[in-house]
């Protein structure tokens, strides 16, 4: 296989700290390296965002996949989480990222939907491994427990289960995309903080006060 860093296949490049800010096209170009990088390196401080839902509910969520093109998250979900009820087929979805070695947080609001039998949905489930696969095997977010419970069947608490033993649970796996809109990009610095809000689609934008 080829060694071939994620710099090389995404050219856009991240801000880094201190480095002078010139153009709103650096801002945007800068959002998304750093999402990129969120959904392709597990150890990238974007890699788990706070995912906020219409009802005021957030929950930290792991970022699978960014798709720069149409600016779109992918996040995994059990179909049978309260947020699935709450974002059905589109509904306003905000997700926030916080660098803190950085000092750059990033909000962003968009549309959010699930998909549970489609293509990309069976793609996502056949590229999990078996242990991140038997999440979806036990009792479903929420339900109540008269003791501390990870929710799964005992025979499966640290054990990896087997193909077979898993196809009960892809009916409880879920996909949430979301189509991000605007971005709210917020840099902090002791020489003056800096915050530009940012249509993602047409890279218009504007300045503002922190």
């Amino acid at each position: 296989m080829l060694n071939v860093h994620v710099n090389d296949l995404f050219p856009e490049r991240r801000i880094e700290k201190d480095a002078a800010i010139e153009t709103l096209d650096n801002i945007r170009d800068d959002i998304a390296f750093r999402l990129n990088e969120g959904a392709t390196r597990r150890k990238s401080a974007m890699h788990t965002p706070v995912v906020v839902t219409d009802d005021a509910d957030a929950r930290v969520m792991v970022l699978r996949q960014f798709d720069r093109v149409g600016w779109r998250l992918r996040f995994h979900t059990d179909a049978r989480s309260p947020k699935v009820d709450v974002i059905g087929d589109g509904a306003p979805v905000g997700v926030l990222f916080y660098d803190r070695e950085a000092k750059v947080q990033v909000r962003c609001r968009g549309r959010g939907w699930i998909e549970r039998d489609t293509p990309l949905v069976d793609e996502a489930w056949a590229k999990s491994t078996n242990f991140a696969r038997r999440c979806y095997l036990g009792e479903g977010p929420g339900a109540v427990s008269d003791t501390p419970t990870s929710g799964l069947p005992s025979q499966f608490e640290g054990t990896e289960p087997s193909d077979e033993e898993l196809v009960p649970a892809r009916e409880n796996f879920a996909v949430l995309l979301v189509e991000l809109e605007e971005a709210d990009w917020f840099s902090l610095a002791h020489t003056g903080h800096r915050r530009a809000i940012i249509h993602l689609a047409s890279g218009e934008g504007r300045w503002v006060s922190p």
